[in-house]
């Protein structure tokens, strides 16, 4: 294939987290991801379901394309071996809604249950869409998130022949966002979920709040299917968007957790957006990218890096980026090899781009308890 590194999860057995054989047999892979990372969430969220009112528990997760595995090999079996040996189960088990369907079905929501599909935007549109969907009254709670089954031989087949996958033997110099030596995205797969409440809502049961979504940006480029807009217009709006929905001006900015994805044209864009936003003090402002962690989980990685987002401005801190070390000067940005610690923040920002041009942005604060309660 021409790609040698990926970002996969190691020795999976679904039946190791829950899932019995038939689901493991019947869910594609994407599908079960998204179960065990909602029953992680749910069960760290100490929500008890019989209490509350389901029919204001939305649903909203998507993925960036679906059951691929199943697609491939249905496809296969029905070229060698004939249409009556495809599974009847195919169309439910690789259908792009099929995960929302069934987190719903497995917890008897009954609220909106929506799938986002914006391909690499989808996890952060997923969050955003959840969030408004609370915002204006249509909800109460909300599971969102994203996952993606990309590891496999026909989807990194088509990126590689795109000339969007890095061609790296070596797995410490694969994924390097924002570094002058990258050259393409770590194909990876996985999913994430959180549990999202209006603040009276969690404040009622007691809830820990790890951080607040404070705004959503979403945006699209009207440009081309796979290149961003040159300048990064579009990101630039979304960010711009999501701030001022939480009130929030571009100096109260602690860090951006970017898209990051290692192909040159992403973060040339990437930081030409900040520059935007930030004008003289872009440099300033503390840069990461977790695809150089995990990879690009493609629908999977908006929710993954919300996640890792959240925890930062709650425990005030910034990670490095992993596999940066060498500044582009075409990326006049200011990106991590040690930590920051004690670092608080007023809002930090979680970015998206997908084909299609798609853009999205999360806004995330720091809980503050309201000492008059």
């Amino acid at each position: 294939f021409g790609t040698y590194v990926v970002g996969a999860v190691p020795d999976f057995d679904a039946t190791e987290h829950g899932l019995s054989k038939k689901q493991a047999r019947r869910w594609s892979s994407y599908v079960q991801y998204a179960v065990i990372s909602a029953d992680e969430a749910l069960a760290q969220s100490g929500i008890d379901l019989e209490k509350e009112d389901l029919d204001r528990f939305a649903v909203v997760f998507g993925t960036g394309i679906g059951g691929m595995k199943i697609f491939s090999d249905e496809a296969v079996k029905l070229h060698e071996k004939g249409p009556k040996r495809v599974s009847p189960l195919f169309i439910s088990s690789m259908m792009p809604n099929a995960a929302a369907g069934e987190l719903a079905i497995r917890y008897g929501l009954r609220g909106e249950c929506i799938d986002v599909s914006t391909a690499c935007a989808t996890g952060t549109q997923s969050i955003g869409e959840a969030y408004r969907m609370i915002r204006f009254g249509y909800a109460d709670c909300a599971l969102a998130g994203g996952s993606e089954e990309s590891v496999c031989g026909v989807a990194i087949a088509g990126f590689g022949n795109l000339g969007a996958t890095s061609k790296s033997h070596d797995v410490d110099a694969a994924s390097m966002p924002f570094d002058i030596r990258r050259n393409g995205f770590v194909p990876g797969e996985g999913g994430a979920a959180v549990v999202l409440e209006s603040l009276e809502h969690a404040q009622a049961r007691g809830a820990h709040i790890i951080a607040e979504v404070a705004g959503y940006g979403s945006t699209g480029d009207g440009y081309h299917i796979t290149s961003p807009e040159p300048g990064g217009a579009g990101i630039l709006r979304a960010m711009q968007q999501a701030l001022a929905e939480g009130g929030f001006e571009p100096a109260d900015l602690g860090h951006l957790n970017a898209h990051g994805t290692a192909t040159h044209i992403n973060d040339k864009t990437e930081s030409e957006a900040l520059a935007a936003l930030m004008g003289t003090d872009a440099p300033e402002v503390p840069v990461v990218s977790v695809k150089g962690s995990v990879g690009h989980m493609l629908g999977g990685a908006g929710a993954v890096e919300a996640l890792v987002t959240a925890y930062c401005v709650s425990e005030g801190v910034v990670p490095p980026t992993v596999g940066f070390a060498e500044p582009d000067p075409e990326c006049k940005v200011r990106v991590l090899t040690e930590a920051l610690t004690d670092y608080p923040q007023k809002v930090a920002l979680s970015t998206s781009l997908g084909f299609g041009g798609h853009n999205g942005c999360l806004a995330f604060s720091p809980y503050v308890e309201d000492i008059q309660e």
